[in-house]
């Protein structure tokens, strides 16, 4: 052995492997002994030269990732993931939807706690708004815990039960302006007519999935030679094949909810037609479906039936509003329609500031069927169009979630449901810029009202749950539903 010092500067002395075990020695997050002398220095100077800060002394173990970023504890985070599963964009926008209904529910009510008539205050409003959110929010993360496969085997009975309650309305139920729609229990009104919508498009979902394998050689739309409904065998398997089971359903809740809401019936019956045209229905079917509701439009604007009347005034109002000047019109004589675009203009880009609103005194419901022109006034064009987005937003995520299905009968439901809340917020805001004649409908988690609030968020509970089960890969795949089928 030489005993030159300077060999003990190129090759030091290995360690024993007895030092591997030594009691006393540091050792690294990974289990290996810490690094000391010169071997320590060039760890210490490489991770300096790759941009790492060099560090003195023994290595420290490294805390968790979640400790380190400030999360919740592991625990707790657990526990938020399973109360709220399936897609976490939706449930935000769910949340932001609710808090901006508070803030319009609370300031538009004031005309109404400040009526003479009435020793209600504002927080009276604003106590009933927040306990219909919250107990709708319950229901929400009930429904999106059940298997989506589960709403299929009620849709029969929850679809009678709907049209059987939309009929007894009118007979039993409360009548505001001219129309019967809800049902008095106690505090609180139920409106039938919102579930019936959810029910029409739980069936028609279950319809079209149980005949994907041959879908496109289905007829659907039978003769216009009603004469021949019973004597031709074709007709009788049209009747038998598609209009019964497919058909039928959407054309009887059109039916039942016209009289009282002739736009809720419309938009089942644009909602369903959108849900066959995906669900495979032969095209040339859903073209000559329009033209039978061309003609029962006519037939129903002839006869003078249901609100048709109403429907005639208020579609006379809006070209009214359109071809002749309104400028010396006084204000007492404004519709609710031209009162909403004062708003809205008043609102400008930025909007007048919260709870100073001038237009919610002169309309008769800024809280429910203009919703959003007080919104503009208040918060500006430019919250207002980003809450536009947010309803536009509920019909990207259905689609991206229906994209991860594989089956039909998830995937409809959801963009079943999806398009009912996303039609009915524009018709809404179309109703507030004078683009189509008044409505009616409100602004889906956003207006005051119990019924709408409730079956929205039922609605969108569904839709979560079959996010959540797309999640866990726990969706039944019967060979029959594929979308893609042939």
């Amino acid at each position: 052995m030489n005993d030159d010092p300077k060999y003990d500067r190129v090759a030091p002395e290995r360690p024993h492997a007895a030092d591997d075990t030594d009691p006393g020695r540091a050792r690294t997050a990974a289990g290996r002994p810490e690094p000391t002398g010169r071997t320590a220095q060039r760890e210490r100077m490489h991770d300096a030269s790759d941009g790492g800060v060099p560090q003195s002394g023994p290595a420290r173990p490294a805390r968790p990732a979640d400790a380190a970023q400030g999360d919740l504890p592991p625990g707790e985070e657990s526990t938020l993931r399973r109360l709220f599963s399936g897609d976490r964009v939706l449930w935000i926008i769910v949340a932001a939807l609710a808090v901006i209904s508070v803030l319009v529910v609370y300031s538009s009510t004031a005309k109404m706690a400040y009526d003479a008539h009435t020793a209600r205050t504002t927080s009276h409003f604003l106590r009933q708004q927040l306990l219909i959110l919250a107990a709708s929010l319950v229901v929400m993360i009930f429904v999106q815990k059940i298997n989506c496969r589960i709403y299929g085997y009620f849709a029969r009975p929850v679809y009678a039960l709907s049209v059987l309650l939309t009929v007894a309305v009118y007979f039993i139920g409360a009548t505001t302006n001219g129309a019967a729609r809800w049902i008095p229990l106690g505090p609180f009104q139920f409106q039938p007519s919102e579930a019936l919508k959810i029910a029409t498009v739980l069936l028609l979902a279950g319809q079209l999935a149980g005949r994907q394998s041959k879908i496109d050689k289905i007829r659907i739309v039978p003769s216009w030679r009603f004469w021949t409904w019973r004597t031709s065998r074709e007709q009788r398997r049209i009747w038998r094949e598609g209009t019964w089971p497919i058909l039928f359903p959407v054309l009887l809740s059109c039916l039942v909810i016209f009289p009282a809401h002739t736009s809720s019936a419309v938009l089942v019956f644009m909602a369903s037609w959108v849900m066959m045209l995906i669900g495979r229905v032969r095209l040339g079917e859903l073209m000559k479906l329009i033209g039978w509701a061309v003609a029962g439009v006519f037939v129903i604007m002839t006869l003078n039936l249901g609100r048709s009347e109403t429907a005639e005034g208020r579609v006379a109002t809006w070209i009214h509003l359109w071809t002749r000047s309104q400028t010396d019109k006084p204000i007492e004589h404004l519709t609710d329609t031209e009162r909403s675009m004062i708003a809205i203009h008043n609102g400008g880009i930025l909007g007048e500031g919260a709870g100073q609103s001038a237009m919610r005194v002169e309309m008769i419901h800024p809280e429910s069927d203009y919703a959003y022109a007080f919104f503009v006034e208040e918060y500006g064009l430019l919250l207002a169009t980003g809450l536009l987005m947010l309803y536009l937003w509920i019909f990207f995520r259905a689609i991206e979630i229906f994209r991860r299905c594989g089956t039909a009968f998830p995937g409809l439901l959801v963009l079943g449901l999806a398009l009912l809340i996303t039609c009915q917020a524009l018709l809404h805001v179309m109703v507030t810029v004078n683009l189509i004649p008044e409505t009616g409908q409100t602004l889906p988690l956003i207006s005051r009202g119990g019924s709408s609030t409730l079956f929205t968020t039922i609605a969108l509970g569904m839709i979560l749950s079959v996010s959540r089960q797309n999640d866990e890969r726990s969706h039944d795949t019967p060979r029959s539903e594929t979308l893609y089928e042939r």
